[in-house]
């Protein structure tokens, strides 16, 4: 098990230097100069020139990516070239916003998928099991966008129960408020990737209703659906537990496009700003930050996959 975790441990630090290399490479092609953007309209190429020495940006790529690359093993992340505040300060302060607004959407989506899915494999065939079945299909398709418009006018707009915009100034000292900011948009998430996750539930306990030691359970007194709870779920988690990792993936994409409908300053919202000022510093940083995000959940899920499942380390 040790060897096995830092074998994919290893895996885990050459995908972060990949994903680094292939981030700065990628934002160098981007149109526009941020020298120019901080010098004005009306600058002299001397003083955008001065600009670009001063920030660096006139060294060789290969020096801007080491001193970048060295900077991360100490937790610096560079400097926004813009306000000259550290990226490490700006992303947790951003990330007191966005994680918890993940974390949430996660929890909808597993109390809309996990039941619902198996209800309706156990009634697959009756007219409640193919509502849900087609329920769920209607909703993981509807875009997150117009979702998210349509709950602000129901539940802002007319029943005026939740706020359709912003945070609290004072942050997470207001929890209550805080919360109340945050709801709408994470079931605005939730709901959708519950709906997608919903459906690979269903597939997944159909598959195990016809497994033959849920038959099994079954003969020996059981009902079908005692059989499937206690010897059929368990070996559906694992399965779960892999699509569930991809679902993070997608949260985190719809935390981008959320956090600019609900008025949200979390890091998406930041990085399609920064984005805009070609802030690189911060941008590296931000997009670095979501992919080792992503990188460390698929790190997870391989070792909960060996944890759980006895075939794979008696195989070792």
């Amino acid at each position: 098990m040790i060897r096995y975790a830092l074998t994919r441990l290893a895996l885990l630090l050459l995908g972060l230097f990949v994903a680094s290399a292939l981030i700065f490479l990628t934002l160098r092609v981007l149109p526009g100069d941020v020298a120019q953007l901080i010098a004005g309209v009306n600058a002299t190429p001397e003083q955008i020139a001065a600009i670009r020495e001063r920030l660096g940006l006139d060294a060789p790529l290969l020096t801007q990516y080491g001193a970048w690359v060295g900077g991360i093993f100490t937790g610096d992340l560079g400097r926004s070239q813009l306000t000259g505040t550290p990226v490490m300060d700006e992303l947790l302060q951003k990330a007191e916003v966005t994680i918890p607004l993940g974390l949430l959407a996660l929890t909808i989506a597993l109390l809309v998928a996990l039941p619902f899915g198996v209800l309706s494999a156990v009634r697959r065939g009756r007219p409640d099991g193919t509502a849900l079945s087609v329920g769920a299909q209607a909703v993981a398709a509807v875009p997150v966008v117009w979702a998210g418009m349509m709950l602000v006018i129901v539940f802002a707009v007319w029943l005026g129960w939740l706020p359709a915009q912003g945070f609290p100034r004072t942050g997470w000292d207001e929890p209550g408020l805080a919360l109340r900011s945050l709801l709408l948009p994470a079931i605005t998430i939730g709901v959708i990737e519950g709906a997608m996750l919903m459906r690979f539930v269903r597939s997944a306990t159909l598959q195990a209703v016809g497994q033959d030691y849920v038959r099994t359970a079954a003969a020996k007194g059981l009902t079908r659906t005692q059989a499937l709870l206690r010897h059929g779920l368990p070996n559906v988690g694992l399965s779960i537990i892999t699509v569930l990792g991809l679902q993070v993936a997608g949260i985190i994409v719809g935390a981008v496009v959320i956090e600019q409908l609900f008025g949200l300053p979390g890091i998406g919202r930041m990085l399609v700003a920064d984005v805009g000022n070609r802030d690189l510093p911060k941008v590296q940083g931000e997009l670095l930050a979501l992919t080792g995000f992503v990188l460390i959940v698929g790190f997870v899920v391989d070792l909960a996959h060996r944890v759980m499942d006895p075939r794979q380390r008696e195989a070792e």
